[in-house]
């Protein structure tokens, strides 16, 4: 398997664990060794030997596959587009949405390649868009592919039982709660918090949701859904839709809205929350988003990034992003492994998550991503740009850990691991990192409320 060649060594102790889980960087300097051809460095970088391909026999498809894909990303870095679309046909053939975890990342990142390389040929590098300008029908096909990816993967369940877990800690005895969701998509992670909060002797008084996202008709029908499943437990509820991205809201009272300024509602405590994705542009402007923050001044801020980057040379970032794809098929492959028709139908939900969301981001990356085809210079590392903006880290070693190991506990399969590094949570497989979850909370306990004199222009 790719993931295998790409990623070798397992960890053995706590501390190395967390030392191997830190994602893998590609060097970034165009000028080291510049004897050597760029293939050979890579090459060399991977731990692989050129002669190996024709030695090995069960990975001699899945080590073809990878010197292809590295000969075509370091021809398109070095701007040799005839070199590059003529290693497109050969990877193609050998390379199948529907076969092995190697053929699949092969077959997704091709796609994405010669998406690059037409765009390099015709001058434009066209951000992918969001899903407003997308059909109804293929926005359905994305929330079926988020909800199969949430049966096959503990990933999505990581992300939201420990941000649920946080916001339960540091609001334990809040009488009024709004939680502002910066890509709610679907709401499938408040049910979880509703159930809780529905369970505890002292119910909220209020529970509200502000959800952002692309399209008002998706964001009206998740408010009903949620309406919905409060309704059925006795909770009050209200929900805001914005369309839109956070970071082209004007001010934090858009998001606050006129009810957290009444005299009755001046208890409410507000939290925020962003699972980051690769899938589409959340965040519009990332300085117009960490200047609302610091606006906003919320209680806590829980966030889930992918250990992944996406700005830099477009060699360093296509290396990168093929470790980390890796794994995420190949623990895909192991949670739709099993046979008869039950192994069937998990295969067609893994491929529905893999065309629908894995071969979105891999394209958003290779073929679009970076601050030259954005415009602006992106933030890489939301965690380390909030510790700038004024919020400090919440440890979530307590119950939050407790319950990511809980969930770990549930899937049969063991190449899940679960790392505490900080204040931070980090799931990888195997050896490497791919989700880091935290939460942040104002550093500065006497700010002003946002409101009253303390927004930021």
């Amino acid at each position: 398997m790719l993931q295998g060649v790409l990623s070798r060594a397992p960890a053995t102790t706590d501390a190395a664990a967390a030392a191997a889980m830190k994602p893998k960087r590609a060097p970034t300097s165009p000028d080291e060794e510049e004897e050597r051809p760029a293939r050979g460095k890579r090459q060399q970088l991977l731990g692989l030997n050129p002669a190996s391909a024709e030695e090995d026999g069960p990975e001699t498809r899945g080590l073809r596959l990878l010197s292809l894909l590295l000969r075509c990303a370091e021809a398109v870095a070095m701007d040799q587009l005839p070199e590059a679309r003529e290693l497109l046909p050969e990877i193609a053939e050998l390379a199948s949405p529907f076969g092995s975890s190697p053929e699949r990342v092969a077959a997704y990142f091709g796609d994405a390649l010669c998406a690059r390389v037409l765009s390099s040929y015709l001058g434009a590098y066209s951000p992918l868009a969001q899903l407003r300008p997308v059909a109804a029908a293929q926005s359905r096909r994305v929330a079926g592919a988020f909800q199969a990816y949430n049966a096959l993967s503990p990933l999505v369940k990581f992300s939201h039982f420990t941000a649920n877990q946080a916001i339960l800690q540091a609001l334990d005895g809040a009488d009024r709660l709004h939680v502002v969701d910066l890509d709610i998509m679907q709401g499938l992670q408040w049910p979880g918090l509703f159930h809780i909060l529905a369970s505890r002797p002292r119910r909220p008084r209020s529970l509200r949701i502000t959800g952002l996202g692309a399209s008002l008709d998706v964001l009206e029908a998740t408010g009903r859904r949620l309406a919905d499943f409060a309704a059925s437990l006795g909770l009050p509820f209200e929900f805001c839709p914005i369309e839109g991205k956070i970071g082209h809201v004007a001010d934090a009272a858009t998001l606050l809205g006129p009810r957290h300024f009444q005299k009755e509602d001046e208890e409410e405590a507000t939290v925020v929350h962003w699972m980051h994705h690769c899938l589409y542009d959340v965040t519009g402007s990332d300085v117009g988003t960490v200047r609302l923050l610091r606006a906003l001044r919320p209680k806590l801020i829980t966030i889930v990034e992918q250990d992944l980057g996406h700005s830099g040379d477009f060699l360093g970032r296509f290396v990168e992003a093929l470790h980390y794809y890796s794994a995420l098929f190949d623990a895909l492959g192991d949670g739709a492994g099993a046979g008869g028709a039950e192994g069937e139908a998990a295969g067609a939900e893994r491929h529905a998550v893999e065309r629908q969301l894995l071969g979105a981001e891999i394209r958003n990356i290779v073929a679009v991503g970076g601050p030259k085809r954005t415009g602006e210079v992106r933030v890489e590392r939301w965690g380390d740009e909030l510790r700038r903006a004024g919020f400090r880290p919440v440890s979530l070693a307590g119950s939050p850990a407790t319950q990511a190991r809980l969930l770990l506990g549930m899937y049969p399969w063991k190449g899940y691991t679960l790392v505490e590094e900080e204040a931070c949570l980090k799931l990888g497989w195997k050896d490497l990192s791919l989700l880091t979850a935290s939460a942040w909370e104002p550093s500065d306990d006497d700010a002003p409320t946002p409101g009253h004199g303390s927004q930021e222009t």
